[in-house]
Parts: structure tokens; sequence; C-alpha cells
């Protein structure tokens, strides 16, 4: 049985289809998988046992981009099954010319709140008439080799997803000094978010604490799942690294402004602490704030963060 899936080109979204796609592998337990995506999202499947191949999209990098989608098509074969956890026009493109009897592209099937986990497990469910219920978010991965002589915090300043998703670093950094005595600190981010990142490591530096790390733009996905999975305690964003945090049961504290938490919060991870402010604007699901406030975010102090904890 082979399985192509295309899943979503975001990390945050990616993690969330794990529960979809571990309830087709329970459908069919001797599945090969050929995942397809963006070559953050396929990182995440590279230790599943049923993977057969990923490919990484690369057909925006050079030459006519659907052409080189009908290449890719044609170059994975027959398979018994395509699945698609993305909804736009190169989707439908890509799957025109794979060569499958059976082929589905996710879709709302409800207006209604639910969470995104629920969503594509329902997309599954509909497409392969089964009746499975979406258990964990599920990351594969190899025995973890760091050691640690302390609790360790992370912090995770960024969200790629723009500048509204973004709690301020002066807050992280004040959440930082104030939990070092009790935790060493990991600061995490993208190569993008490294002025973020370093406004925190210099509030940190001007309190005189030395008991951190700055990975920011250092760690593959690989090493950022590794380093995650050994956290005590996260604090972070509505992002990819939240969702992670979230397949490993980690403790966390995620901040929420823009966007939908009853939605994008982590799945299934009774250790998690939402902190957000309910405001008129709010969620308004935009980049960057339209009205050019940014309460959403401005109102959440670093004591909200430690009261709670």
């Amino acid at each position: 049985m082979k399985i192509f899936i295309e899943i979503p080109s975001w990390l945050g979204d990616a993690v969330m289809t794990t529960p979809a796609i571990e309830n087709i592998i329970s459908i069919y337990p001797q599945a090969k998988l050929i995942i397809f995506g963006s070559f953050v999202s396929t990182r995440l499947f590279l230790h599943h046992p049923n993977l057969s191949k990923t490919i990484i999209d690369n057909s925006k990098q050079q030459g006519f981009r659907y052409l080189n989608l009908y290449r890719v098509a044609k170059s994975i074969g027959e398979v018994d099954l395509a699945l698609s956890f993305r909804k736009n026009f190169t989707t439908k493109y890509l799957l025109f010319f794979i060569n499958s009897p059976r082929k589905y592209i996710y879709k709302r099937y409800t207006k209604d709140e639910l969470h995104q986990v629920i969503r594509y497990n329902d997309f599954i469910n509909l497409s392969l008439n089964s009746n499975t219920k979406p258990s964990s978010l599920k990351i594969y991965r190899p025995k973890t080799n760091i050691t640690k002589k302390r609790p360790i915090l992370g912090i995770n300043a960024g969200a790629t997803y723009g500048s509204a998703k973004r709690w301020y670093p002066t807050e992280f950094a004040k959440v930082a000094i104030a939990l070092s005595s009790q935790y060493d600190i990991i600061l995490f981010g993208g190569a993008g978010e490294k002025p973020i990142v370093d406004e925190i490591e210099q509030l940190l530096q001007e309190a005189h604490i030395t008991n951190y790390q700055n990975l920011v733009g250092k760690t593959s996905v690989e090493e950022l799942i590794e380093h995650i999975s050994n956290l005590d305690l996260f604090i972070t964003n509505d992002s990819g690294p939240m969702h992670i945090a979230g397949a490993f049961g980690i403790k966390t504290v995620a901040i929420f402004g823009p966007t939908k938490h009853i939605e994008t919060h982590q799945w299934s991870n009774p250790k998690e602490i939402i902190i957000r402010k309910d405001i008129d604007c709010s969620p308004c699901m935009k980049r960057v704030c339209p009205l050019k406030h940014h309460e959403c975010m401005k109102l959440i102090e670093a004591s909200d963060v430690l009261e709670v904890l």
C-alpha cells in the first residue's frame, strides 16, 4: 500500500496533522508513506516507521512552477491513495497528475469553531469512510543525547506568521530573569528572529544572568525537536515550536493574541497554560495589527505569566 500525503508548509500545521496521519496508519498498518511538503515540515517525519521517502517542494525555486509540480507528480509513480492537507490551486493541480485511483483534498466541513487537529481528522474520516478519534500529537525521534544538571526553561519569542503573534522581548526577558534561579535558559528562534532574541539576551546580560544559551538560527528542525523535548518549561508565542512542545507533553505557557486559541492551542496537553486578553478586536487573524495598537499583546505582562506559574 503506497500512500502519497501532501502536508502543510507551516511547521505548526504539519505537527497538527500527525494524529490524522497516525489514524491513516491504523487503517493501513503496512502502508508506505510518501510525504511531500516544505523542507521544514517534512523534517518532522524523517523517523516515522512507515516512511518510504520525503519529497521537498522546491517547485517555486527554479523555472515554471507548474511544470515542476507536473514532474514531481510523474516521478512518484502509481500510488494506492493520494491525500493533501492543503486546499489551494497548486494542490488540485498536483493531485490531478498523480497516478492514483483515490484522491482527496482537505476542506473544512463546518464553520463551527473546532480545533485544527479535529478538522484534519474529520477530513481523513470522511475521505476514508472511517470513524477514528484523534489521539495525541506524534513526532518520532531518536533517543535524545542531551544531558542536564538543572531544569531547563525554553523561551520562544518568535512567530514566523507575523509580528502580530509576537509578545514583547522585554516581557520575555522579565520572565526569564525572574525564573533564572530555578532554571537554566535556552533562547530559541529562527535566523530571521535574531534581532528579537538578541534583545532578550542583552537584557539578560544587563541583569547579570549567565546561565543561558542563545540558539537563535543555530538549530535544524531535528535539533529543535530534540531540545524542546528535553525542556521542563516552555514559554512561547503561538507557533510551530509550541506544537512541538505539545507533542511531548512539555509544561507550556502559550501567549495568544490575534489568533484563535480554540482552534490552534496545543492539542491534548494537560500541562498547557494559555494566556490571552479578551478584547473586542481579537482574534483578528492578521499578520500585523490592523489597528496599530497591538493591545492583544501589549496588555499581557510578565506578571501574568509569573502569577500562573
